[in-house]
């Protein structure tokens, strides 16, 4: 049978930072088979940074195991910085990461967020890219935007009145600007109140069953600051043009292989994105598990996921 649990923990072998701006320092690190075949984990949010268990998807015996915090996030610096934080910043700095690290080709995994991120990257370096693996589709459209916002109280109200209640009625006709300006003030102590409920609602709502591990790791300091900030900048300025063009521009990657796995009851990220990426890219490898939300952590996402590391092994 193949496998479908975590590989054991595993360390990294080597661990930095890269100055790509005169602002922004960015860390990474590398972990498993220095001669392996590389792989590139991409994080959601836009913000929330990457964690140990994230190399766990992956054969330390046959991949590379590449991992970056992205701008911003984590544990690059400065955390929670939005001033030359784009999409387009991003895919050079992971395409930085590659010429430093002296990689030629690789593949890319990413989640939500780093969905976006990666099929961003690979439409830009298609010649880079080995394979991809895409779970829970984020294309960052208005819909989709305003679906986290407001809608997702059809299936989460009470995770939503929350999320409402930390601003005041008057200011609720527009949440994404009333929690900016909380996100974007001087006062620290305003800001991590803000980034804490933020963060919580996102955690929430992001498993089919509730989980009071995530939900408690989303309203840790360093996480939820990253995440809320950075994500309510992206949600405000650093959407597409055209808005649907990851959709429209897949035709450059339809030669790539790659496997989308999406959770039927996504509730963030909900599967009608999914489907309309399958639907423009139809050679790709579709996997809706029926019992699963938008976590990675879900049994049937995680196994999903793992089984995919496990058959690109063929690609190299």
């Amino acid at each position: 049978m193949p496998r479908s649990e975590f590989y054991p923990p595993i360390d990294p072998y080597q661990a930095g930072t890269i100055a790509v701006d005169d602002l922004h320092t960015v860390y990474w690190e590398q972990a498993g088979n220095p001669r392996g075949v590389p792989v590139m984990f991409l994080h959601g949010g836009p913000g929330a940074g990457a964690s140990p268990t994230h190399r766990r998807f992956f054969d330390p015996a046959h991949y590379r195991i590449v991992v970056m915090d992205q701008r911003g996030a984590g544990r690059s610096t400065p955390l929670g910085e939005t001033r030359d934080n784009t999409t387009e910043k991003l895919v050079e700095d992971v395409e930085t990461l590659r010429r430093h690290l002296g990689i030629e080709r690789w593949h890319l995994f990413g989640g939500s967020w780093g969905s976006t991120l990666a099929l961003a990257y690979a439409q830009t370096h298609p010649e880079r890219c080995l394979g991809l693996i895409l779970r829970g589709i984020f294309l960052m459209r208005k819909s989709e935007i305003d679906w986290f916002l407001y809608s997702m109280r059809v299936l989460f109200p009470e995770a939503w009145a929350a999320f409402a209640a930390h601003i005041p009625p008057e200011e609720q006709g527009d949440l994404l600007e009333a929690y900016w300006k909380r996100l974007d003030s001087p006062d620290r102590a305003v800001r991590i109140a803000a980034a804490r409920v933020w963060s919580v609602y996102e955690g929430s709502c992001s498993s089919l069953l509730p989980s009071p591990e995530l939900i408690a790791a989303s309203g840790e300091d360093t996480h939820a600051l990253g995440l809320a900030r950075i994500e309510a900048h992206y949600f405000r300025s650093n959407r597409f043009t055209p808005e649907d063009k990851l959709l429209r521009d897949v035709h450059r990657i339809r030669h790539i292989p790659a496997v989308i796995v999406q959770g039927r009851y996504d509730v963030v990220c909900p599967v009608v994105s999914a489907d309309e990426l399958h639907r423009a890219w139809p050679e790709a490898d579709y996997r809706i598990i029926p019992d699963a939300g938008h976590s990675a952590m879900e049994p049937g996402i995680r196994a999903a996921l793992v089984q995919a590391t496990e058959r690109f092994k063929e690609y190299r």
